[in-house]
């Protein structure tokens, strides 16, 4: 089956019939390469199965369907080899709330919560929203311009305290796109069992491997000793481009843990509405051709992305080994403070601040848009940083 990753798709609506807060930030003269959202209509498969659910014409209270928890299970199975059990999932409404539900299940006020940055923003708020420590370790740079970002065990096992009771990791890696190795999560887990902490594992990017037949190993599947006290966060959202419709699954086999979780959930969250779950059933049930199509289109985005940061003057990239977002070093850039306010003004294209991440200087690229709408982009960057 063909699948159409080229043709543009408008998204600013002069009447509001559909907002995008990618599209509509910045204004109408800017090219919008920031927040991890496509530009690419959703599978036929998922847009099916809304259409029919929109039919029914009565949106009550769901009830995650039995069929989305066996797909989510022949998912995992099928994909990572990992045999879960449909108890151990806990649907909710997008993973930000699950990273702060974790924090509140399973630390106290005045624990410490650790993350590496860069990373993605909302783990950088999480202490702060829940009254917890936070905590960070840096990443390892890259030692050469197309080595990837590493994690520093000796760096991370130094900013545990005695008051660090939680690890928020992310695999694969946003902002950087890496893929870790086996030594560096062996040493992670290690870490964690020696100091007694709790995980939540971030995935969302999991299904978005680049590389020809890479294989996503969640942690908790790869480690044993690590089930008992780690959450994997999964979803649909970024996969298949339905993060609008803010649906996300906690993975957690402990049963213990599961309970706390969702104690800590209870009047916090809403449950997930009656759209995503019908999108994720059949994302999950009928998306992987859809799947397999987009990695061909996003590795030769990569591929033309990486061409043009070759040519730019103080500007480098390791290249993404997952999802479509690209970590570029503008801090040699001549862009001054900020790079990325620098290309929203002077060449009318909208990044994400490194600094949100926890690095100034360096800024986040959206690649997951179609080729004409990347060019374009690219072509405006070109001008100013080679000009």
């Amino acid at each position: 089956m063909a699948f159409d990753f080229a043709t543009p798709v408008e998204r600013r609506c002069p009447d509001g019939g559909w907002s995008s807060k990618k599209w509509h930030r910045y204004g109408d003269d800017v090219l919008p390469l920031w927040v991890a959202d496509m530009d690419f209509r959703s599978p036929p498969a998922v847009i099916d199965a809304l259409e029919r659910r929109v039919a029914h014409g009565v949106y009550g209270y769901a009830q995650v369907p039995e069929g989305l928890k066996a797909a989510l299970c022949a998912w995992s199975r099928h994909h990572y080899g990992w045999a879960i059990d449909p108890r151990w999932q806990q649907w909710l409404p997008g993973v930000v709330p699950a990273l702060h539900l974790a924090s509140l299940a399973l630390t106290r006020p005045g624990d410490g919560v650790l993350t590496v940055t860069p990373i993605y923003p909302p783990f950088l708020s999480v202490a702060r929203h829940t009254g917890r420590l936070a905590q960070q370790a840096a990443l390892a740079p890259p030692k050469a311009p197309d080595a990837g970002w590493r994690l520093d065990l000796e760096a991370l096992e130094a900013a545990i305290t005695p008051e660090t009771r939680l690890l928020l990791w992310c695999q694969p890696h946003n902002p950087t796109g890496r893929v870790w190795r086996d030594n560096e999560l062996a040493g992670l887990a290690d870490l964690a069992v020696r100091h007694d902490l709790y995980v939540v594992s971030d995935e969302l990017h999991c299904d978005l491997l680049l590389d020809e037949g890479a294989r996503h190993r969640p942690l908790a599947a790869a480690y044993p000793e690590l089930a008992a006290r780690t959450v994997t966060l999964w979803a649909p959202s970024k996969t298949f481009n339905l993060a609008g419709l803010s649906t996300a699954c906690a993975v957690i086999p402990d049963p213990a843990l599961r309970k706390r979780f969702s104690a800590a959930a209870a009047g916090l969250v809403p449950d997930c509405n009656v759209l995503g779950l019908a999108a994720a059933e059949a994302a999950y049930a009928r998306g992987e051709p859809w799947r397999q199509a987009l990695l061909e289109t996003l590795r030769g985005h990569r591929a033309r992305l990486e061409e043009y940061v070759a040519r730019w003057p103080g500007v480098s990239m390791s290249p993404p080994e997952s999802t479509y977002l690209a970590w570029l070093d503008m801090r040699e850039a001549g862009l001054g403070d900020s790079p990325q306010q620098a290309l929203l003004e002077k060449a009318g294209v909208a990044l994400s601040d490194g600094a949100d991440f926890g690095s100034p200087g360096f800024a986040r690229l959206n690649f997951g848009t179609t080729a004409a709408q990347l060019t374009a982009a690219l072509e405006r960057m070109d001008a100013l940083l080679r000009g």
